[in-house]
């Protein structure tokens, strides 16, 4: 399916990079492990970084039932999540002409609290298996009075847009024929180091199998 661009979602600066792909949405969301979440607070806005999970078109966010982001945005309040990856800099041979290669979404809408016991569940094993996955079954269930003290907030993809760089520097047709300057592209690549043991456990204790998979 497509994005159906609304006004506040169409891209009009650099509108040649927007992905117009719903799965070009889904791709970057399911990437990345951290989004910023901004809503205003006493007129002013408030941006902070925040957990989420995706399940479908449905954006699940979550955070202590304390943070104020989200019982704002639990007021039924316009909200704004941005998700950006950096996939590197673009070195040109004018400071003007450089940039970066990245793959980012902002997704506009009304965020609804997840208040069934079983609809909250489901949100935060979505969540959990995004950030963590296979902790979901391996770890201890929430309490009552940790799902108390947790809030967890649904955002529809609806009204979202998607832009994409890639490739190499988009530089003056004269500075490339004067060929006076390196120019390129330094990619950045994020891995994951080897999982590093509590020192509280107790015992031999080997890394669960969903965690060395991952890395």
């Amino acid at each position: 399916m497509t994005l159906s661009p609304t006004p506040r979602s169409t891209i009009r600066r650099g509108s040649k990079r927007a992905a117009t792909d719903r799965a070009d949405l889904h791709a970057v969301l399911d990437a990345a492990l951290v989004c910023h979440l901004a809503v205003v607070v006493d007129d002013a806005p408030l941006v902070l970084p925040t957990g989420y999970g995706r399940d479908g078109d449905t954006l699940y966010l979550h955070g202590s039932t304390g943070a104020r982001s989200l019982r704002e945005a639990a007021r039924g309040v316009p909200v704004c999540v941005a998700v950006t990856l950096l996939d590197g800099v673009v070195y040109a041979r004018s400071v003007f002409d450089h940039s970066m290669n990245y793959r980012a979404a902002v997704v506009h809408g009304t965020a609804v609290p997840v208040t069934d016991p079983d609809a909250k569940a489901h949100a935060l094993r979505v969540l959990t298996e995004h950030i963590a996955p296979g902790s979901w079954d391996y770890a201890r269930q929430p309490t009552p009075k940790e799902l108390a003290a947790t809030s967890v907030l649904a955002l529809d993809l609806a009204e979202a847009s998607v832009k994409i760089r890639s490739g190499p520097p988009g530089d003056e047709e004269d500075d490339v024929a004067a060929n006076a300057r390196w120019a390129g592209v330094l990619p950045l690549r994020t891995s994951w180091g080897a999982a590093e043991s509590d020192p509280a456990l107790v015992g031999d204790w080997d890394v669960p199998p969903h965690v060395v998979n991952r890395t």
